[in-house]
């Protein structure tokens, strides 16, 4: 495709300036034994250990395996993993530089047996893992690239999540539960994911307004459209950056003060930000994206979390180091959907505020979503939110 080659001709200059981080430089990269990010409470990250057992690595961005988000969400698959394979080790290393995440890579790449490597940033590994055929790798929200286009390479097994359908999610729920009829989504970047989540919410709203009998709009504050990776104004409401939590406040109240009641927030860092700035208002709430965000919502003795849309990357890195276990595991790019269980929203008791009405209507566009009857809009699949025809 025309448009995903050009995308991947501007990898280069697109690592040299940023992480790609949808939810929640310095130094040479740091393990977590040697005073680096700390894995989570109650998890193990060990050195490689001298054992059988297989031995795992994780290279991540500055904000480490507890961001509470997306990296730490790509940990937990590896704390499952050695739950039951306890011979298994895993060393956690926070690369406090992202412009040097694939020197990071493969510098610590002979002593481990498996590298997890969560982000765009690490695109560019498949020279690495070329020069490495004996190890295996796991390239999660991003494909591996030549410079100009993606590639396979046979030890790398690299996900992407259609964004768009939890997006979509999203935008359904807010247009059924919204009270002023007004409600949004805020950015970081407009890196490919972060596209998808906006036109997937994006095409939510237009769905329910045409389908459910709603009648929501989509706010967009012009100063903070966003530009994609092909240099196309996208619209939308970016912060510019994944870890301005003063921007995204700045960005969470002036979508307040235009009336909006729901906002989906898919801004790393940044959505702290817009988190804040609903707390203080006291009249709105914001769905969270990637994992789980009903702790983060908590205000005083209140939640300002509706609920949270999820790409489910914890079973697929776990399922990825058990092909790697069992002899099955190939390099392949694959984009991971709600046929795989890999799409979602949260909709487990005590962790949701959603009406029992919006819960049935989502269990049914659930269902359309995942058999390919309902297909959102995204970044490249040539749709856009306005043409979004809702029904195949």
């Amino acid at each position: 495709m025309k448009m995903k080659k050009l995308f991947a001709g501007l990898l280069s200059a697109m690592l040299l300036t940023s992480v790609l981080a949808a939810c929640g430089g310095g130094a040479a990269s740091t393990p977590a034994s040697q005073g680096g990010t700390s894995a989570p409470a109650g998890s193990t990250a060990s050195a490689p250990a001298g054992e059988d057992g297989m031995r795992i690595a994780i290279v991540t961005s500055p904000s480490g395996v507890d961001d509470g988000s997306f990296n730490q969400d790509n940990y937990i698959g590896i704390q499952s993993f050695i739950a039951e394979n306890p011979t298994a080790t895993v060393q956690a290393i926070r690369e406090t530089d992202t412009n040097n995440s694939v020197p990071a890579v493969e510098n610590i790449v002979s002593d481990y047996d498996v590298i997890v490597t969560p982000g765009f940033q690490f695109a560019g590994i498949a020279q690495v893992a070329s020069d490495n055929p004996e190890k295996s790798f796991v390239l999660v929200d991003s494909f591996p690239s030549d410079g100009e286009n993606d590639i396979v390479v046979d030890n790398i097994y690299a996900i992407l999540f259609a964004e768009q359908e939890s997006g979509f999610f999203a935008g359904v729920a807010a247009a059924l539960e919204t009270k002023t009829n007004k409600v949004a989504v805020v950015n970081g970047i407009a890196y490919p994911s972060n596209v998808n989540y906006q036109f997937g919410f994006e095409s939510g709203v237009n769905y329910a307004n045409a389908h459910l009998g709603t009648s929501a709009e989509v706010v967009e504050i012009a100063a903070y459209a966003g530009t994609d990776v092909t240099g196309t104004n996208v619209g939308g409401n970016y912060v510019g950056d994944f870890a301005d939590e003063a921007g995204g406040k700045v960005v969470g109240e002036a979508l307040l003060k235009e009336g909006c009641d729901i906002i989906l927030v898919a801004a790393g860092g940044s959505g702290n930000g817009v988190f804040t700035a609903v707390k203080e208002n006291g009249n709105a709430m914001v769905i969270g994206c990637d994992v789980d965000q009903f702790d983060d919502g908590v205000n005083g003795d209140k939640n300002i979390m509706l609920t949270s849309v999820l790409k489910v990357m914890n079973i697929n890195v776990e399922r990825a180091l058990n092909a790697v276990k069992d002899g099955t595991f190939k390099g392949e790019n694959v984009v991971l959907g709600a046929d795989t269980d890999s799409t979602g929203y949260v909709k487990e008791d005590g962790r949701h505020q959603l009406s029992d009405e919006t819960l049935a209507e989502l269990e049914k566009v659930y269902a359309l979503v995942q058999d390919g009857t309902i297909v959102p809009a995204s970044n490249f699949n040539g749709n856009t939110p306005e043409d979004f025809p809702g029904l195949k």
